[in-house]
């Protein structure tokens, strides 16, 4: 069709690139099925001519749109996503998270000083990293004047969709309703806990997240609900922004590698948009590295990137070859299963997003055990970052890429912890304690005594 607005949605198979509206609600290309994207006509699109432009950015809060978007981590950089105007944009503080230099987590792990740098979203208002493109998709709900809100979730995404659903109102003034489907025993109590506070209506499946995540698709297309899952490529604009983040913390320099964990691999499509986008401006010189890291148990993209060699730019043969996967999966009853349930995903839906960034990122794809994972989180958190499982699977991955000498001690690596230590306490807790693995390398177990004070110094003096 012919596109008038300087953004817009376009296909992401360069076969197809079939191009529709900015404010047609679909999800997937008319033409092939596809994902799509939100792109731009940067030639009508102001943009700075330098990243350091944005350093002018006040983030003082004040009460007017433009101060109020200042003071957020995603529409300070607005001119990067620009599909919404000023007024439009919903934001409750998010983004507000500082690149961390971690040299004593480097010490332990063998990268040199430095050269680590965490960039921890569990500051976020509901405690990960959702809330990047929750503020994004929600500017597009808004401007579309939706007031029912959907996704299927293993936590995060609910809780962060329930709370901006919870605070948002209709272009038309009318309160917004999140309705969530979660996975029956699929969700840490941490997250659902803040779906029910928040008000969402929770449904809970008889199934894992992929039953949800086809349900939740299902009903967006029978009962009008607005879906609000990454397949949403508003909200991947908004997760584009954590790569922003990172480069401000790094004065605008270009690390060499980013290490990020693979669940529904939204994070990983966003950031390689990012970076597209960023060098087609000429705003930045290189693209860093990415390193995807599976668990084990939920090791989807490992197994067709490895060890099937699937591609972005094999169409017809990665088509197959991941129709073939999904049906062995099914005939063989396989589901994921990981302690990482914010990555405890079989079918992610961002599945090609994902292999377009490995390509233009020059990316690898590794999987750790449970074991790795809970043990790298122990050492994030001794360090002052507590992290949920599935944040760890970076530091577990970067320790596999050390080892076999795909990353260097002096190579510039951020690794993205997703989400805050107390979305899913009971795991750190049983780590620790030795109710889940009694060897585990890096526990912290208390330590018992009894309500005296002679025993107690004995104890902590000896």
């Amino acid at each position: 069709m012919s596109i008038t607005e300087p953004a817009y949605q376009q296909c992401v198979m360069p076969g197809c690139a079939a191009t529709f509206a900015l404010d047609d609600v679909i999800f997937r290309c008319r033409q092939c099925g596809a994902l799509l994207d939100v792109r731009y006509d940067w030639n009508r699109v102001e943009v700075p001519s330098s990243l350091r432009a944005f350093d002018t950015r006040s983030t003082a809060v004040g009460h007017d749109p433009e101060s109020r978007a200042n003071a957020s981590g995603v529409w300070r950089f607005r001119e990067l996503l620009p599909f919404a105007p000023l007024e439009d944009l919903v934001t409750i503080g998010e983004g507000k998270t500082v690149l961390q230099q971690a040299d004593q987590l480097a010490a332990q792990i063998g990268v040199d000083a430095g050269r680590l740098h965490l960039q921890y979203e569990g500051l976020n208002p509901s405690g990960s990293f959702k809330d990047n493109g929750m503020a994004a998709a929600f500017t597009q709900a808004r401007r579309l004047d939706r007031r029912r809100v959907a996704c299927a979730s293993t936590g995060n995404t609910s809780a962060s969709m329930a709370l901006y659903a919870g605070v948002t109102t209709t272009k038309s003034g009318r309160p917004m309703e999140g309705i969530v489907f979660v996975g029956g025993g699929k969700i840490a109590y941490g997250k659902l806990a803040q779906a029910l506070d928040y008000g969402a209506r929770t449904v809970q499946i008889k199934g894992d997240f992929d039953d949800c995540m086809r349900l939740v698709q299902q009903s967006a297309d029978r009962i009008n609900l607005y879906l609000m899952n990454s397949v949403n490529p508003f909200r991947l604009e908004g997760q584009k922004t954590i790569m922003y983040r990172v480069l401000e913390g790094l004065g605008w320099e270009v690390p060499d590698w980013i290490v990020v964990p693979g669940g529904n691999l939204g994070n990983s499509s966003a950031f390689g948009k990012a970076f597209a986008e960023l060098k087609e401006l000429g705003l930045v010189d290189r693209i860093p590295r990415l390193a995807i890291i599976n668990a084990v148990g939920a090791n989807t993209l490992y197994q067709l990137f490895n060890d099937r060699g699937v591609r972005f730019d094999c169409k017809c043969k990665g088509q197959k070859a991941v129709a073939d996967h999904y049906r062995h999966m099914a005939e063989e009853g396989i589901t994921a299963k990981t302690v990482a349930s914010a990555i405890e995903i079989g079918r992610p839906v961002n599945l090609s997003k994902a292999l377009r960034s490995l390509k233009m990122m020059d990316g690898v794809v590794r999987q750790v055990s449970d074991e790795a994972i809970l043990d790298a989180k122990a050492l994030i958190g001794r360090y002052g970052f507590g992290c949920e499982p599935a944040s760890a699977a970076s530091i577990a991955g970067l320790q596999v890429l050390l080892r076999e000498k795909t990353i260097s001690p002096s190579d510039r690596v951020v690794c993205v912890l997703t989400g805050h230590a107390l979305k899913d306490p009971g795991v750190t807790v049983a780590y620790h304690t030795g109710d889940r693995l009694p060897a585990a390398a890096n526990a912290n177990p208390p330590i018992t005594a009894n309500a005296d004070i002679e025993e107690i110094v004995a104890l902590l003096e000896g």
